[in-house]
C-alpha cells in the first residue's frame, strides 16, 4: 500500500525540484558560510530562495518532504540544513514501481 505522506510529498513539482535540486547540492546552490552543503546538507534559506518563495512557504514544502521520511533537516546554530535521505528515496522508487 503506498504511503499518504509520500503522495503528498511528491504532488508538487516545487518539491519535486527541490529532491533533485539536493542530489548534487554542489552543482545546485553557492557555497554557505556556515554548514558543509554535502556533509550537513543546504540552509533552508538558500533553498527558498532558489524556489522562488518566502521562508514560511519554503518550510512546508520541507515539512511535507520530511514527513515522508525524503529529506532529512539537522539545525547549525540558527539555520536547518537539509540533504536526502538516499535509502528511503529508494524504497520510495520501489513502492511506486510495485504492483498497486
Amino acid at each position: 500500500m503506498l504511503d499518504v505522506d509520500l503522495i503528498k510529498a511528491l504532488g508538487s513539482e516545487k518539491r519535486l525540484r527541490v529532491l533533485e535540486w539536493l542530489r548534487d547540492p554542489v552543482a545546485n546552490f553557492p557555497p554557505q558560510r556556515d554548514g558543509d552543503l554535502v556533509e550537513d546538507g543546504v540552509c533552508a534559506q538558500l533553498i527558498a530562495e532558489k524556489l522562488g518563495v518566502s521562508a514560511p512557504t519554503c518550510g512546508e514544502h520541507l515539512k511535507l518532504l520530511s514527513q515522508a521520511g525524503l529529506v532529512r533537516g539537522t539545525k547549525v546554530r540558527q539555520w536547518v540544513f537539509y540533504k536526502r535521505v538516499e535509502e528511503r528515496i529508494a524504497r520510495a522508487k520501489e513502492e511506486l514501481a510495485g504492483d498497486w
